[in-house]
């Protein structure tokens, strides 16, 4: 058991905590939730002795083993594999022990046996595969990847020396879904105690059986996952207001005695009694709200669908092509998720359709007045450190007054003091708040964005789910965030076997498809036989009701934009000599339009038989 005893801890004059206490029981998963700032990632460092404490005891069982991601990942020559056979420091001593000693011989084979060593490299292939390195990615030396990649070799030596206490501070941020997924059902069956630091909302529902709060100073434990964990919180916070109201109501009625009769000889005695009485009281105090966290995305005028329009397209890097047989469409109003395993090609799809990659074959047909935004997690990297946030969006806008450049800058959460902050001293979610803002100043109809969530608080993500839900462009979306997927996307296309098709099930069986795994391409006609259907939940038909709205709202939509164009194809002008060149453009729009608006009522009549089978 890890047991947290009156910890308290302070840095550079500043109170993180303040006699907090908690106890975690061997093998438990718990979530360590909290505000950016508060203090969690100091906490880890706390439990790993890394740095002193104020007061207080962390006490866990002796020789236990605490482990976690390193902060320096491996940048060697060594292969992959054998980084994470390396990361269990006993094994790999044993297995290099050479003593010629009988009795020590005796000794290292039996401890080889009690650790299951001999099945260390089927172990460590098996979490590597897990985490997106196939076999031949798992023999080249670590130096051949990227930052991201080689944290993710770090997170799977921990995961192989399987620690006694595991500690993983936001182990997601650089995974893909598949990987994430993977992750959670791993987690969920590691056979020791795990601490999580995560904004992930799926993760910490489905791998964890408790959530410790930091906040306040004190720590909280729930026990239940993060849904039941916000219920409960919701639920204490009110009944702490409702007391602190009452408490109110009976301090005034008090000091309103006091006040009226602390001058009358015959009731003297009765108010000073009072007076007693609210010196003793313990005063209760009504919980802060927390500030609204906003994104406010720009409005883009409304285009003529499509707005992308692929025919027989085929794209790559200068060899074979990546993906080829590209025949999609792309309305202002859709939700799109890119679904696909890692290396078949989300990213160089969204490269396409962004206009960063070009067709090598076929046709790609774009509205001539199409703004694209682009978001990928590289580009807050590229950041100018240097630089200030209200200094990288006047570069933008150089004719624009500083209180509209900090207005901007506000409606991203990035207030005052952050505006006037260099970039090297702003948070990860702050840094990716700047890069979304910069991706959406010029309001574009489509907004593409490359694991969005990475860096951001549970709060700022609900956020960003609100701004994408009221936003009046297209939104194409890679991500390994499973909640917001399920509350933005409407539509799910499966990247695979080199093609792009759309993915006839829901997130849920692409989930278990995952986790069964089973091998289903896209595009090779082969699909193998679904997961059976589960009863629906409630939280299962609420979607589908929105979605069937959202359908219905865009049959409404697309009729609209076709009486408008009926309209002006019924003008007599329209048909006067010299006008023919134009005439030809507003037919084919309205073709185009009759095709959407087919389409789109196929589509609230597929969404209005999965929800009626859903209730039924």
């Amino acid at each position: 058991m890890l047991q947290i005893t009156d910890l308290t801890y302070s840095v550079a004059g500043r109170t993180l905590l303040e006699g907090a206490s908690a106890s975690i029981p061997d093998g438990h998963k718990v979530g360590l939730v909290g505000r950016n700032g508060t203090g969690k990632t100091t906490l880890f460092r706390i439990i790993r002795g890394e740095i002193p404490l104020d007061a207080g005891e962390i006490a866990l069982p002796s020789r236990a083993r605490i482990g976690g991601v390193a902060q320096e990942v491996p940048s060697s020559d060594v292969s992959v594999i054998k980084t994470v056979l390396a990361a269990d420091e006993e094994r790999a001593a044993l297995m290099a022990d050479t003593s010629q000693d009988p009795a020590r011989i005796a000794e290292v084979q039996a401890r080889l046996v009690d650790i299951d060593a001999w099945s260390g490299e089927a172990r460590a292939a098996s979490i590597l595969k897990g985490l997106g390195f196939d076999t031949a990615m798992q023999l080249r030396p670590c130096s051949d990847y990227s930052g991201g990649w080689r944290m993710r070799v770090a997170l799977a030596g921990v995961l192989f020396a399987q620690p006694d206490l595991l500690l993983l501070d936001e182990p997601t941020n650089y995974l893909d879904l598949e990987g994430a997924l993977w992750l959670e059902n791993y987690l969920a069956r590691y056979p020791h105690t795990v601490i999580i630091i995560s904004h992930d909302r799926g993760l910490l529902n489905r791998a964890v059986g408790g959530i410790l709060h930091l906040e306040d100073k004190g720590l909280t434990y729930y026990t239940g996952p993060y849904d039941s964990f916000v219920k409960m919180r919701a639920e204490k916070r009110a009944g702490q207001a409702a007391a602190a109201a009452k408490q109110a109501a009976h301090r005034a009625h008090l000091q309103a005695f006091v006040d009226r009769f602390k001058a009358k000889a015959s009731k003297a005695k009765q108010a000073q009694s009072r007076v007693k009485m609210l010196e003793r009281m313990e005063t209760i105090t009504a919980p802060e709200d927390a500030a609204r966290v906003v994104f406010t995305f720009p409005k883009p005028e409304e285009l003529s669908p499509p707005i992308i329009r692929l025919e027989g397209a085929a794209v790559g890097y200068g060899g074979d092509p990546v993906l080829r047989r590209l025949n999609v469409r792309i309305d202002q109003d859709d939700r799109i998720a890119l679904l696909g395993r890692n290396g078949e090609g989300k990213s160089t799809f969204s490269k396409l359709i962004s206009d960063k990659l070009k067709t090598c074959d076929g046709t790609k047909i774009t509205s001539s007045k199409l703004r694209i935004g682009y978001f990928a997690q590289h580009q807050v990297d590229e950041l100018h450190i240097d630089e200030t946030p209200l200094e990288h969006i006047r570069r933008e806008r150089p004719d624009e007054a500083p209180p509209k450049l900090r207005a901007r800058l506000a409606g991203f959460g990035l207030g005052v003091d952050q505006a006037d902050t260099v970039v090297a001293k702003l948070s990860g979610g702050q840094k990716a708040r700047l890069s979304l803002l910069l991706a959406t100043l010029d309001a574009p109809h489509i907004l593409i964005l490359d694991e969005p969530t990475n860096h951001l608080d549970i709060q700022s993500r609900e956020a960003l789910v609100e701004a994408l839900t009221r936003y009046s462009g297209a939104v194409v979306l890679v991500s390994h965030d499973m909640h917001l997927l399920s509350l933005v996307a409407d539509r799910l296309w499966l990247i695979g076997g080199g093609t792009v098709e759309p993915y006839d099930g829901d997130l849920e069986q692409y989930r278990k498809m995952l986790l069964q795994g089973e091998e289903r391409t896209a595009g090779s006609g082969k699909k193998k036989e679904k997961p059976k259907p589960v009863p629906a939940s409630r939280e299962r038909i609420s979607a589908l009701r929105k979605d069937a709205r959202a359908a219905e709202e865009r049959v409404k939509k697309i009729e609209g934009m076709r009486d408008k164009l009926a309209k002006k194809l019924a003008d007599p002008e329209l048909y006067e000599n010299g006008r023919v060149g134009e005439l030809e453009t507003w037919n084919k729009k309205y073709a185009e339009v009759m095709e959407a608006a087919d389409r789109a009522e196929a589509l609230w009549m597929q969404a209005m038989e999965k929800l009626e089978a859903a209730e039924a």
